[in-house]
């Protein structure tokens, strides 16, 4: 099999045929990234929406419900379940918004911050280990592949944008 920095596309492969070798690296990577925070999660009976959500609310203090589910993707229903589950058991706390009561503002507790933590850290070593065997300039070149991966407009330029509310710091 070949590294990363060896990959070339195979004669075999053009763009009406599947790319088989790049489709299961990233099932595979997937399956592996994930796979160890699931154990952790698995002792508190939360999956990989509840991982979602706790990430994206300690990463972005004053997350609102709507920039939520425009970011990972989901309905009301779905996040609803995921939501209650973290916030009757401590993990994420709700307030009210300063200039719209009704606006409802999620922030990681302590709790939820240092659970955060320990998932992203875990996530970390594997990338750091990852990236110690692809070689120096893989950092880089894995960013621009997984960002180009990701639809246009929902890239992090156009994340940061959404994060940062219509006023650019409303969240």
């Amino acid at each position: 099999m070949q590294t990363a920095l060896e990959w070339k596309p195979a004669d075999n492969v053009t763009h009406e045929q599947p790319h088989y070798e790049l489709i299961e690296l990233l099932f595979f990577a997937y399956r592996d990234f994930v796979g160890d925070p699931d154990r952790i999660l698995e002792r508190y009976s939360f999956g990989r929406a509840h991982h979602r959500v706790l990430h994206f609310v300690n990463r972005n203090p004053g997350l609102t419900i709507a920039a939520l589910l425009e970011i990972l993707k989901i309905t009301k229903q779905s996040l609803n379940r995921v939501l209650k589950e973290l916030l009757e058991q401590g993990y994420v706390e709700q307030r009210a918004g300063s200039t719209d009561r009704r606006q409802r503002l999620l922030f990681a507790t302590a709790r939820g911050r240092e659970l955060a933590l320990e998932l992203a850290e875990l996530q970390t070593r594997r990338i750091l280990r990852a990236l110690e065997e692809s070689g120096p300039e893989a950092a880089e070149g894995a960013k621009r592949f997984l960002e180009a991966m990701i639809e246009p407009g929902q890239r992090p330029d156009g994340l940061a944008r959404l994060l940062a509310g219509p006023q650019g710091g409303a969240r």
